[in-house]
């Protein structure tokens, strides 16, 4: 069976130890986002199981309506919005659910907070540029971070937070809120209490349609001064064009950011890229060599169960029947 691997950005998935797994087969990798549906189903038209990475094209009808001979999409993670499942159902191709690990984007984003907190870029920018100590930073010791969504990566940063020795103040689901409790960490009685309570703010929601938007300009404008604002899960979870009317307004936040709305950016020009006080980093959260071992071998091994007749992590499980 023909099959094609989407979006290897960094060339970086047939160097993978996994990628044995798919020796002998019929395998075409494509670099590059291609976001024309036409040019895309174009390059897929021969393509039976398509391998995805993570979330980077989206899967609509349209697509699939153009792809008469895909069989087989094999997700890299969990499957999210940037696919449509009852689309595929429909047009009875299988859709292979991969697992996930909050390791790597929990050390992501622990990572991007101590950089935006300490200005550690705009640091390393200055000294390249033959200046000497251009900033100050702030400490986390002693700091009230807030957490919004405790699941799997929110437990991780509150116990990391935990040992830096600041508190811990989580906003969410009323379930969420007393498992954090249960845990020995505070919880927000109000949305409005949570971001003018929090000196450093980081989210860790799923993103869907209640959550769409969910952080407002309002929001934002509510944190203290100085606050930091740390976005690594979704760039659609906060209200279109709040972020920039913040930043333009010269409220005295910093804001680290690792999601966009449209990825990938080669813009130089690209408008966070313009602020002092934002660090960006290019969606490295699940970006790291284990996790891609991780990802990609369960992907692969969901391929060749499939083609073997002995189909396995199947999410629409009807089309088996």
């Amino acid at each position: 069976m023909k099959i094609s691997i989407l979006d290897d950005y960094q060339r970086i998935i047939p160097t993978l130890k996994c990628f044995d797994l798919l020796k002998g087969q019929d395998v075409e990798l494509l670099h590059h986002t291609e976001k024309d549906i036409d040019k895309l189903s174009q390059l897929l038209a021969d393509t039976e199981i398509l391998v995805l990475t993570r979330e980077r094209t989206e899967i609509s009808n349209e697509l699939l309506s153009k792809l008469p001979k895909l069989k087989l999409i094999s997700q890299t993670g969990k499957i999210s919005n940037h696919l449509d499942l009852n689309a595929c159902t429909k047009k009875n191709i299988a859709v292979a659910e991969g697992v996930g690990s909050p390791i790597a984007p929990a050390e992501l984003t622990w990572a991007l907070l101590m950089n935006t907190v300490r200005q550690i870029p705009q640091a390393i920018e200055g000294m390249k540029n033959g200046k000497w100590q251009i900033n100050i930073g702030n400490s986390i010791n002693g700091k009230t971070i807030g957490i919004w969504g405790y699941g799997k990566i929110g437990q991780k940063i509150a116990q990391y937070a935990k040992v830096f020795g600041a508190n811990v103040l989580v906003w969410g689901s009323k379930n969420s809120r007393n498992k954090a409790f249960e845990d020995g960490f505070q919880k927000a009685d109000t949305k409005e209490i949570f971001f003018k309570t929090a000196d450093i703010i980081t989210l860790h929601l799923r993103l869907n349609e209640s959550t769409k938007g969910i952080v407002m300009e309002s929001d934002l404008l509510n944190m203290k001064e100085n606050a930091v604002f740390i976005n690594t899960s979704r760039a659609e979870l906060i209200e279109k064009g709040s972020l920039e009317n913040v930043l333009k307004s010269g409220k005295n936040i910093s804001i680290g950011l690792d999601v966009y709305e449209d990825e990938p950016i080669y813009d130089i020009n690209f408008e966070y890229l313009k602020y002092d006080n934002v660090v960006c980093t290019p969606h490295l959260g699940y970006v790291e060599l284990n996790g891609y071992e991780l990802y990609f071998g369960k992907a692969f091994e969901n391929v060749i169960n499939f083609i073997d007749g002995n189909p396995t992590n199947i999410a629409n499980l009807e089309l088996l029947s």
